[in-house]
């Protein structure tokens, strides 16, 4: 098995770099449903943390009753990279207010402003119309290809 350690600066310089994703949950009916968001990650060495934004939405909710969601990051088919995790809330106003501002200072595809984008309620990262949440992964899988060479796949649980 694959130790996070190897996998998880390849999972987040292919998020980073292709930036959107498809974020699968499952509804309040309990079918699947997907969404297309924008996380961050962040890799210290030993955890592998995502960060999603949104508004008070029924996602949230749906979240809240189902607390997973599935990252699924592709392009074209040489890279394709998946985090399954589990997801919560972050109402600690210093969280909220660190994440608006990692936003903010990495440089665009990946980062941008909260505030200039114009979602309504998103006045500053204690509002309440910003919402924020951590995604901890429990897998991780890494897909590279190479015209000639093969398929690569790498894939972490955790224990």
């Amino acid at each position: 098995m694959t130790n996070l350690t190897d996998i998880a600066p390849d999972f987040v310089a292919a998020a980073h770099a292709i930036v959107y994703c498809t974020v699968g949950s499952v509804d309040a009916g309990g079918r699947p449903t997907s969404r297309v968001m924008h996380p961050i990650w962040e890799w210290d060495g030993e955890r592998l943390t995502g960060w999603l934004t949104t508004t008070p939405s029924p996602k949230v909710r749906q979240l809240a009753a189902h607390p997973y969601v599935s990252c699924a990051y592709y392009d074209s088919w040489a890279v394709a990279v998946v985090a399954d995790c589990r997801v919560e809330p972050v109402a600690d106003d210093a969280a909220r207010t660190r994440i608006w501002e990692l936003f903010k200072a990495t440089p665009p595809p990946l980062g941008y402003d909260p505030g200039a984008i114009g979602v309504p309620g998103w006045d500053g990262p204690t509002a309440p119309g910003f919402v924020l949440a951590r995604v901890e992964p429990w897998r991780v899988q890494v897909r590279r290809a190479e015209p000639g060479v093969g398929v690569e796949l790498r894939t972490w649980h955790a224990p």
